[in-house]
């Protein structure tokens, strides 16, 4: 990399946002932080803003504006509120990688603004994929943008198929941790509260993708995600339980030969990769021990148990506005889990209610799929109260 590259972070006080934050610490001869954004976190805000002298600032909750501006201005640090803030400044020409890091549907909106503008996107957003994953690849494609996968699946992928040149894929193996219940009956796991399923055995992600892993709906996603990502059909994609999370996804091709990537489970490895490609960068990981691993293990997913994995298949089966419906719902069932208002597998319940009443349509707009999302969320959180 001949200069340094300027980073937007899009969620930068959530778990990959500050994990980002950790990579670009790391070499501040490499890359340099144009913008950063924050929900509602603004004493988090401020403080990485006066670390990593960014200079645009964006809280989207406009109430907490005024006390981020209090802070920052003095420095001379631009200070801007709500997402349609963020959506103009993600295009600004001093802004080469825009990092996707917001929770759910909301980063939708800035992703397509970013590919609109040709940007780069380090994509770890899946949401935004699920959701609207014709319309994202379209905009991409028509506008030069580049779509970074950082999911460590995702980008493990897109790294085996680096390696195997044009030659067509016959399957990707999405490999998943299984979560903390793994090893779980499903009565056990219908008991299960939210502080149980947030206690993940190997990864260390935010609230909703953590309870997301524990329902496998996150997997589910995954394959969706894979499916706009990597040009797949959905039978092409197989999901794989690896409870060690080494082999972060793997690879077959027509001659039965498996390319796989390996590695210890830390989000800092994708985000680097994302940042820094086609080059590689150090990030202050823990490095694979082969000897000390012994073995790895792999199991077939039970949808009996985790049912969220089959609704996840069946809503890209049936295109359309069903993926934005699943994951409107799931977003709505979440929070209420996570508020202990319902049960573990209620979840799945409102998912299947969502797909099942969703008034379909094959080809969607966005207007459509904010429209889907809206009416679904209306209707799922009816479910609840």
């Amino acid at each position: 990399m001949k200069r340094k590259r300027r980073i937007a972070i899009l969620g930068s006080t959530g778990s990959i946002g500050t994990q980002t934050l950790d990579v670009i610490r790391q070499h501040p001869d490499l890359f340099e932080v144009e913008l950063i954004s924050a929900r509602r976190s603004a004493d988090l805000l401020v403080r990485q803003a006066l670390e990593f002298d960014a200079a645009h600032v964006v809280i989207c909750d406009e109430a907490r504006y005024q006390e981020v501006a209090d802070a920052l201005q003095p420095r001379g640090t631009k200070v801007w509120a709500g997402v349609d803030s963020l959506c103009d400044l993600v295009g600004m020409e001093s802004v080469d990688i825009v990092v996707g890091a917001m929770v759910g549907f909301s980063g939708l909106r800035p992703t397509l603004a970013a590919l609109r503008a040709g940007k780069a996107v380090a994509l770890a957003n899946k949401e935004t994929l699920v959701a609207a994953g014709a319309i994202v690849t379209r905009t991409a494609r028509e506008h030069g943008g580049v779509i970074l996968p950082v999911d460590s699946e995702h980008s493990a992928i897109f790294q085996c198929l680096l390696a195997a040149g044009d030659n067509p894929v016959e399957k990707v193996h999405l490999t998943a941790s299984g979560g903390p219940f793994r090893t779980w009956e499903r009565l056990r796991i219908a008991g299960a509260t939210a502080a149980q399923a947030l206690r993940h055995p190997n990864w260390d992600m935010g609230a909703k993708v953590t309870i997301d892993s524990a329902t496998m709906m996150n997997k589910g996603f995954e394959v969706i995600e894979a499916k706009w990502l990597f040009d797949l059909e959905p039978d092409q994609i197989q999901v794989v339980v690896h409870p060690e999370s080494v082999i972060h996804s793997m690879v077959e091709f027509t001659d039965g030969a498996v390319i796989a990537q390996l590695g210890c489970p830390d989000m800092r490895e994708p985000i680097g990769f994302a940042l820094s490609f086609p080059q590689r960068v150090t990030v202050g990981n823990k490095k694979l021990d082969f000897a000390a691993l012994g073995s790895l293990t792999f199991e077939a997913p039970d949808t009996e148990r985790f049912p969220c994995l089959a609704l996840a298949y069946e809503a890209i089966r049936r295109g359309g506005n069903a993926p934005c419906a699943l994951n409107a719902a799931n977003e709505v069932a979440v929070a209420a889990y996570l508020k202990d208002l319902i049960s573990f597998y209620d979840i799945a319940k409102i998912g299947e209610r969502a797909l099942a009443g969703v008034n379909f349509v094959a080809d969607p707009s966005l207007e459509d799929i904010f429209e889907t999302n809206r009416e679904t969320a209306a209707i799922a959180d009816g479910y609840i109260h």
